[in-house]
């Protein structure tokens, strides 16, 4: 199948491109490059445009006949979406409702959305499970659940199925080190990490170490970035045979707090991770664990890089010799 892939420049993105083509699908990439890497489309083709731009949607359309589109192009920063809630409304609320209307004069009816744990705010229960309470707390939050609900909206509408897949934290790279992590600038903990191991980076900022967990550091479910792309290979198959707008959320269901990370680290590189203590940030919860059992349930989904240690490993390598 021809698969529209938005954002397939990105991180997620292009071990997603990758995963389809090893699986017999033709991905075409669409992206701006505006956070995405050229160097990280590998596989299938890539279209240069923007959301915001409905002509640019028209014209890859135009082109292809999509059986499928998988959502990843979104601005994601929590923090500079406070500051600047105009863009990330724009693009990410904005860009996905010019996607969706391109896809209705189209004719192509799957869609698979790439959410976040953002939607759930600050938990009240754990592990968090896809009845949770939706409270986000900051605006990139609040525009990744505004398209939810526009799916929820838009399947009985204008026939668009839809699967919500709802990250915590994406972690490590493809084993075979073709395609990995590589942000500018770099917010993620593990590359972060990384970087300053091999001395491309200033001590890792632990922020806040009073926290009620183990050892006073946050703790987050970490999960593989190919057992991600596995989900939305799942999910393309699950919405063969059933319509409407379906979520689920994605993490191993096992949190890990920074420090623990840290050590993961030093037992795979066999180096000392330097760091230190900075203040809290604002809107950090204390612990943020999925509840994955529907998606095991129901997509047949199940973990393949389980362990902290595993997940590293992969991200090592790739960091030791990038390709972009």
């Amino acid at each position: 199948m021809e698969i529209l892939v938005c954002g397939g420049a990105g991180y997620i993105g292009a071990h997603m491109v990758k995963m389809l083509a090893e699986h017999g699908h033709h991905p075409v990439t669409f992206d701006n490059l505006s956070t995405g890497n050229r160097e990280a489309v590998q596989w299938g083709t890539l279209a240069e445009g923007e959301l915001l731009k409905p002509a640019d949607l028209a014209a890859v359309f135009g082109r292809h006949n999509f059986a499928a589109v998988m959502h990843f192009s979104a601005r994601a920063l929590v923090g500079e979406s406070v500051a600047d809630p105009a863009a990330y409304y724009a693009n990410n609320v904005g860009g996905t409702l010019n996607l969706l209307q391109q896809m209705r004069l189209s004719g192509v009816h799957r869609f698979i959305f790439s959410s976040t744990a953002a939607v759930f705010g600050n938990p009240v229960r754990l592990p968090i499970d896809e009845e949770h309470p939706k409270s986000p707390i900051n605006p990139y939050g609040r525009s990744k659940l505004m398209v939810e609900h526009i799916l929820e909206d838009y399947a009985p509408a204008y026939d668009i199925s839809s699967v919500t897949l709802r990250y915590f934290n994406a972690a490590g790279a493809d084993p075979s080190g073709m395609a990995g992590e590589s942000h500018d600038p770099e917010t993620h903990l593990i590359p972060n990490i990384l970087h300053s191991l091999l001395g491309a980076g200033e001590p890792v900022k632990v922020f806040g170490s009073d926290y009620a967990t183990p050892d006073g550091t946050c703790v987050r479910d970490y999960v593989h970035i190919n057992d991600l792309c596995q989900a939305h290979l799942r999910a393309l198959e699950y919405l063969e045979a059933r319509d409407g707008a379906h979520s689920f959320n994605l993490g191993n269901g096992n949190g890990f707090t920074i420090r623990e990370v840290l050590a993961a680290a030093e037992r795979v590189t066999g180096r000392k991770v330097p760091f230190e203590i900075a203040a809290r940030r604002p809107g950090d919860p204390a612990v943020l664990v999925a509840d994955s059992a529907r998606a095991r349930s129901e997509l047949g989904w199940s973990p393949q890089f389980p362990t902290l240690d595993a997940m590293i490993a992969t991200a090592w390598r790739w960091h030791q010799e990038p390709r972009y």
